[in-house]
C-alpha cells in the first residue's frame, strides 16, 4: 500500500513534471469517501516535503506564520460539501453582502498535528472537533461537512504543510477549519452558500511566557448569556471579550475570568480556555449549560483525572470558592493546560499553588504523554498520518 508520503511526493512531482488535471483525478492519493478526489494543486511547492521549513523553531510564539496550503470546498442551498481542494495559502473572495461579513454566520475550530520523536505525525482527536462543528453549525442554521470527510481534510491540510509541522518538543502545526456563511444576503437569513475552510500555522506556547497566569475576574463584562451561542465555537463569541482583555492586559495580567451574566457569581470560562479549580484533590470546573464551550482539551483532561483516581465535578462554582482553591488551571487547544498563580477580583489578589507536584502539572505530563507517545494511548485519541 502506497503510504501517504509517497503519495504527497509523487503528488509533487507530478505537477513539476506537468502532469494532466485527469491523471491526478484518477490517482488514488488524497481520497475520502465523503469528498471525492482533491482537484489539482494550483502550482507545485517548489519544496521537498521532507525538509523543515526556515524557521526559528526555538523561538517560536503563538503568531500566523503562513504555510504553503489551504484546504477549500463549498456547499450550496439544500447540498452537501463534497470535492474539495488544497491550494496555494492566500487570500480568498467574498462578496460584500456574504453572511458571515453582515451578520457574522460563521464557526472556527482548532486542532493540531504533532511531531513524535520517531517521526511519526499525529493529530489528536479530531473526531471531537467535526462533532462539535456539527452542532455549532445546526445553531448557526448551516451545512455542515461530515466527520470523515472533516477529519480527511484535516489529515490532507497537514500533510501538504507537514514542513512546518515543527521538531519533537518545539511547538506543533496549529490547524483552524473554518465554516462560514459565504453566499451573499441583504435581508437578515442563512447565506445560500457556505464555504468549507481549512488554513495552518506552526505555533509555540500560546501564552508569551510559561509562568503561571494572573487572570482578572471582569464583573462588567460579559462573554455569553442564555440561550445565546455560547456553548459553540462561533466567531461572535470572541470579539466581545476583546474590550475586557485588553484593558485587563494593559494593567499587567494574562487574561480574562468571565462571570456569568445573570446573577455575576458564578465562573464560566476565560477569554479562549476552559478554566479548573482544585480544593482538598478534588477537581471542579463549570458545567457547560448553553453559555460554556465543551472544550476537546476540557473533555480529555476531565477523562484522564478520572482514570487516575480523582474525583471531578462538573458544577455551578461560585467566584467564593475559586479565591479559596488550592490550584487553579485553564485549558484549551491553544493553552493546553496551563496553571493560573493569581485570580485578582475585586481589588483582591489570592496566589495559588504551582509547581511540578501539582495536580496540573500531573495532568499535563500526561495528557502531553500520550500525544507524543510516551504513555499508551488507550482510547483510540490519536491519530497517525503519515
Amino acid at each position: 500500500m502506497i503510504s501517504r508520503r509517497a503519495c504527497f511526493r509523487n503528488l509533487i512531482l507530478s505537477l513539476r513534471t506537468g502532469s494532466t488535471a485527469s491523471k491526478l483525478r484518477s490517482s488514488n492519493c488524497f481520497t475520502s469517501r465523503t469528498a471525492p478526489s482533491l482537484q489539482p494543486l494550483v502550482e507545485p511547492s517548489p519544496y521537498s516535503d521532507d525538509e523543515y521549513a526556515d524557521v526559528d523553531w526555538d523561538n517560536l510564539g503563538f503568531g500566523l506564520i503562513p504555510t504553503d496550503y489551504m484546504y477549500t470546498t463549498k456547499c450550496s442551498e439544500g447540498g452537501n460539501f463534497e470535492e474539495g481542494h488544497l491550494s496555494r495559502y492566500g487570500n480568498i473572495e467574498l462578496s460584500p453582502s456574504a453572511g458571515v461579513l453582515n451578520y457574522g454566520q460563521g464557526l472556527f475550530e482548532g486542532t493540531k498535528a504533532y511531531r513524535r520523536e520517531n517521526g511519526r505525525l499525529c493529530l489528536f482527536r479530531p473526531d471531537q472537533n467535526a462533532i462539535r462543528m456539527q452542532v455549532g453549525a445546526e445553531r448557526m442554521c448551516m451545512p455542515s461537512p461530515s466527520i470523515h470527510h472533516f477529519v480527511e481534510a484535516v489529515k490532507q491540510t497537514a500533510l501538504a504543510n507537514k514542513r512546518w509541522i515543527p521538531p519533537p518538543g518545539k511547538g506543533s502545526l496549529y490547524i483552524r477549519p473554518l465554516l462560514m456563511g459565504s453566499g451573499p444576503v441583504l435581508g437578515l437569513g442563512p447565506a445560500p452558500e457556505c464555504t468549507f475552510l481549512i488554513y495552518a500555522s506552526p505555533v509555540g506556547n500560546y501564552f508569551k511566557v510559561s509562568a503561571p497566569l494572573n487572570l482578572f475576574i471582569d464583573d462588567e463584562y460579559h462573554r455569553a448569556t442564555r440561550g445565546g451561542a455560547g456553548g459553540v465555537k462561533a466567531i461572535t463569541n470572541y470579539s466581545p471579550v476583546l474590550k475586557a482583555q485588553s484593558r485587563a492586559k494593559s494593567r499587567g495580567f494574562s487574561d480574562v475570568l468571565f462571570l456569568d451574566s445573570v446573577n455575576k457569581k458564578n465562573i464560566e470560562e476565560v477569554s479562549s480556555c476552559n478554566i479548573f479549580i482544585v480544593k482538598d484533590n478534588v477537581i471542579s470546573t463549570p458545567a457547560t449549560g448553553g453559555t460554556i464551550l465543551e472544550g476537546v482539551t476540557r473533555k480529555s483532561i476531565i477523562d484522564i483525572a478520572l482514570d487516575h483516581g480523582y474525583q471531578v465535578k462538573e458544577r455551578c462554582i461560585p467566584v467564593e470558592e475559586v479565591m479559596e482553591a488550592d490550584e487553579v488551571f485553564c485549558t484549551g487547544t491553544a493553552v493546553g493546560v496551563a496553571a493560573v498563580g493569581s485570580i485578582t477580583y475585586q481589588g483582591k489578589r489570592v496566589e495559588y499553588k504551582s509547581g511540578d507536584r501539582c495536580v496540573s502539572q500531573e495532568l499535563l505530563s500526561m495528557y502531553t504523554g500520550i500525544q507524543k507517545g510516551h504513555i499508551e494511548d488507550k482510547k483510540g485519541w490519536i491519530l497517525e498520518i503519515d
